[in-house]
């Protein structure tokens, strides 16, 4: 940090003699906030945004924010503000306290003439460091309240936790008092692992963005075409979204459905997200940018396509066919696919440089994250042209290569099927659950596969040709030489799909239930399953239950690094952050295997890998293997060492 101390700044603007008038444009955020908050008033622009974002980079204000603001405008809405990190507008501002004025004009000239207004006035009110802090009755209980609400949301997270604390000690404290206190609370925050990974990530999202290619493609010399008019092809969950997407970032959207009853339903839902979204927002609507349709001809004109229908590849290439004889020779066509191939798609067209992947996550006018695929064939500017078209819906997009599953769904296959090994060898749904989320991920991964259906991945695994008639022994559990568990597949032959048929790995109260209880029949059927397949169910601990399914995690992860799939552990990250659930202050997978160190991690791989030697996600990556050899490189330099990456494309 450059330039003088912040701490002492403050005090010396406070102290002056002469009003000091701070004027605000564009935003104030942290120590920018912490700054007017010393001065004796403060002058708003209308546009601005003001507020204490350090809670998202694993810290805390260090510079009195969390002792001034609660003797302004009251300890809840402060706890709110500080806990939270969110930015409020000039208007709430004015509304909580911290501004004196809100104008349209010029800030600084408006303060200027304020300051004149002021000259000579007792300031003796204006210290906001003199002010008591504001006590209500029942501020214990604010206090208690607030900390079980952060506890809970924070997964683990001991920032916003400490915000309370700091926050607490304005109130119990005097302000010199409260100074050191928050010195402490912020030193201990500075140093932990936490606000390293939570900064790590801070700068891993901005590096996403610098995105390239095997092929040469890359984001500063790539030129994305501009796209005034979009197309949804099939309004089913994710085209719904889609299609709000596109319209809340202003494009031109053609929306088709061609069953006429899934069309007036698509119209309801479209209509419904985008009024919750506008009155959210505070924007007009934007019902006029959408025209529906149940013809795909309607598409004739527009500048891309997003084909959204259902995840089989016949009806895709379908569409592809008909969309390349329909639409202007130079659309570009787009398909939200979670992992089918994209060159496969691209060769059902005349101009197969135009395809490219659009893999939005649902619901996909809340999800922030995209991957955006590439195939052997996608041109620079049809990759340039998806990416732009992210940001533009608000969106964080992630280049990745064409593979099974791209990125995230072939990391997510391992993971889950370890988690299937631990319920064969011993283990509960609930105790894999348990570790999972106190590891900081919001849903464990049976709560979250009964959240999904069941009947998802079961489709998937059938045309893969890996369901096959239930028998015992060890053969009904390889497919291909390696190890299988057919688990899933016997509760969906049994109906079992999750909240939506009210049974699943859990059971619920009715149909479309949330809240997962214990099923004594699920467990009798464990047993019942490993008898009959002479399993000898075994103590399985929160460690091995850890190791296993993350590691495995990381490992596919590292063999994507490998394969030129990623062009670096950020990306990964950014996905499994903003996609997956993976918990923001353990930074990603491939950060927290460099936290944990690369040696550890591979020794834990080789000892289970050992024990199954007929599970390949357990097998080390030979680029684990280097780079743990290379003494665990920093992982900002893992690039270098992985040198040209060999897309497998």
């Amino acid at each position: 940090m450059k330039g003088p101390p912040l701490v002492p700044m403050v005090h010396l603007i406070e102290a002056a003699a002469k009003p000091v008038v701070a004027a605000i444009e564009g935003v104030a955020l942290g120590g920018g906030l912490e700054l007017a908050l010393s001065c004796h008033y403060r002058i708003v622009h209308s546009k601005t945004r003001l507020g204490f974002p350090e809670v998202a980079l694993g810290l805390l204000p260090g510079a009195g924010g969390t002792q001034r603001l609660p003797r302004l405008i009251g300890v809840p809405a402060a706890l709110d503000l500080i806990t939270t990190g969110r930015h409020v507008t000039a208007a709430e501002a004015l509304q909580l306290g911290i501004a004196d004025e809100v104008t349209d004009l010029n800030a600084v000239d408006v303060a200027v003439k304020f300051a004149q207004s002021v000259a000579g006035k007792s300031l003796d009110a204006r210290r906001i460091s003199t002010y008591p802090c504001p006590r209500s009755p029942d501020l214990a209980a604010v206090f208690e309240r607030t900390m079980q609400e952060v506890r809970r949301s924070a997964r683990g997270a001991i920032a916003p936790v400490t915000c309370v604390q700091a926050v607490h000690a304005a109130v119990t404290l005097p302000y010199a008092k409260g100074m050191e206190r928050e010195r402490e609370l912020f030193s201990t925050l500075f140093t932990s692992g936490q606000a390293h990974a939570l900064q790590y990530y801070f700068f891993a999202q901005r590096a996403v963005s610098r995105w390239r290619t095997p092929c040469g493609a890359r984001w500063d010399t790539s030129k994305p075409r501009p796209v005034r008019k979009a197309a949804v092809i099939g309004l089913g969950t994710m085209g719904r979204g889609i299609t709000v997407s596109l319209a809340q970032a202003g494009l031109s959207v053609v929306a088709v459905e061609t069953q006429e009853k899934q069309l007036l339903e698509a119209k309801q839902e479209v209509s419904g997200m985008l009024e919750r979204g506008a009155k959210r927002r505070g924007v007009p609507l934007a019902h006029d940018k959408i025209k529906y349709s149940c013809s795909v001809q309607a598409v004739a004109d527009v500048d891309l396509v997003i084909e959204a229908v259902f995840e089989d590849m016949a009806l895709k290439k379908t569409i592809f066919q008909q969309l390349s004889g329909i639409c202007k020779p130079d659309t570009f066509l787009c398909t939200n696919t979670s992992g089918l191939d994209i060159d496969e798609l691209a060769s059902q067209t005349q101009s197969p440089e135009l395809v490219v992947g659009m893999h939005f996550f649902a619901p996909a006018h809340v999800m922030q994250l995209l991957e955006v695929v590439y195939g052997p064939r996608s041109s620079p500017e049809a990759m340039a042209t998806a990416m732009q078209m992210g940001k533009r819906m608000g969106k964080v997009s992630v280049a990745v290569g064409n593979c099974r599953g791209f990125v995230g769904n072939r990391m997510l296959k391992p993971y889950l099927e370890q988690a299937f090994f631990l319920l064969e060898e011993g283990a509960t749904p609930e105790q894999v659950d348990q570790v999972l989320e106190e590891f900081g991920f919001a849903m464990g991964v049976f709560r979250m596969s009964d959240l999904s259906g069941l009947d998802v991945g079961w489709k998937v695994r059938k045309a893969d040709g890996l369901v096959l008639p239930a028998s015992t022994g060890t053969s009904a559990r390889i497919r291909g030489g390696s190890r299988y568990s057919p688990l899933g597949d016997l509760l969906c032959e049994q109906g079992r799909f999750g909240q939506k048929t009210g049974r699943g790995w859990y059971q619920y109260d009715k149909p479309g239930d949330r809240v997962a209880k214990t099923d004594s029949w699920l467990h009798r059927f464990l047993e019942e399953y490993r008898a009959r397949h002479g399993l000898l169910a075994r103590r399985i601990d929160h460690q091995e239950v850890l190791e296993r399914c993350l590691y495995t995690l990381i490992n596919e992860g590292f063999q994507i690094l490998q394969d030129g799939i990623a062009a670096g552990p950020e990306d990964i990250d950014v996905i499994y952050v903003l996609g997956y659930g993976w918990p923001r202050h353990r930074g990603g997978p491939m950060f927290y295997a460099a936290q944990v160190g690369l040696n550890k991690v591979l020794e834990r791989l080789e000892h289970y890998h050992q024990m199954h030697p007929d599970v390949p996600g357990l097998k080390p990556s030979s680029l684990l293997r280097k780079l743990a050899a290379s003494g665990s490189p920093p992982i900002h330099t893992w690039r270098e060492v992985i040198q040209k990456p060999r897309s497998q494309l």
